[in-house]
């Protein structure tokens, strides 16, 4: 009888050095195929079907970042999450079927990394993947990645800072949760206040890897930032639009 790929990911080691990567879902199709390419990405894996196994498990023996889809039975995502979060700081992206600005709320307050909906393309997955490691800290010997350089250099624009190395962001003093494509959006307008970003310049700072989407999918991620900073400040309006040619930072 043929093996099962998600059992043999479940036990797979990770004694070489590689980063390890747990994935929670209850649909083994959805876990047996990503478990088989971040495999072939170079990246150990474990899988669970429910969140009562996974948390005994991430608790004992913490993986370098977890991938949790939301709607599970036993115990979703969300309160998986919670759970974790009591006593560890482990990376989590999100996964959902779910395209509801309630749950990306909640889930980011909880202390969840990102938030990607399903249907998902994998090569995107696997950016933010490695986005969300770069961050969390130095790459483990064998693993090919290299953290980049300057990510500890806090950025401070007038009443924004940003702390790459921590993924933090703050208005006045206020913090403001962002995913990881969010934040590299922010950090690219922020880095040069008054230069004018196109779409394309801007997709290039958020998806690495030659991931492909819709140049419409910036201006989406602008008004969820605006939406966001204008919750910790009504008259937020550093994030400018110049029609037709992309956005900009402003400073002042």
């Amino acid at each position: 009888m043929a093996s099962d790929p998600a059992k043999q990911a479940t036990e797979a080691p990770a004694a070489d050095g590689r980063r390890t990567i747990a994935l929670v879902d209850d649909d083994r199709n959805i876990l047996t195929t990503l478990s088989i390419a971040l495999q072939a990405e170079g990246f150990a894996t474990r899988v669970y079907s429910d969140g009562e196994a996974a948390l005994k498990a991430l608790s004992e023996n913490p993986p370098d970042l977890a991938v949790f889809d939301i709607k599970m039975p036993r115990m979703d995502g969300m309160e998986l999450l919670r759970r974790l979060r009591d006593h560890s700081d482990l990376p989590v992206i999100f996964l959902t079927s779910k395209d509801e600005e309630q749950d990306e709320a909640a889930g980011l307050a909880l202390g969840a990394d990102d938030y990607i909906t399903k249907p998902f393309s994998l090569r995107l997955l696997l950016a933010r993947i490695r986005a969300i490691l770069r961050r969390a800290g130095p790459a483990q010997p064998g693993t090919g990645e290299q953290p980049a350089e300057g990510d500890a250099a806090t950025i401070e624009r007038g009443r924004l800072t940003m702390d790459p190395a921590r993924h933090r962001v703050t208005w006045a003093g206020k913090p403001v949760s962002l995913t990881v494509t969010e934040f590299l959006i922010l950090e690219a307008l922020a880095s040069r206040p008054g230069v004018i970003k196109s779409r394309n310049q801007l997709m290039d700072a958020a998806y690495p890897d030659d991931v492909f989407v819709d140049d419409r999918t910036v201006d989406s991620h602008i008004k969820r930032l605006r939406r966001k900073f204008r919750a910790a400040d009504s008259e937020f309006g550093a994030i400018e639009t110049l029609y037709g040619a992309g956005y900009s930072f402003s400073d002042g």
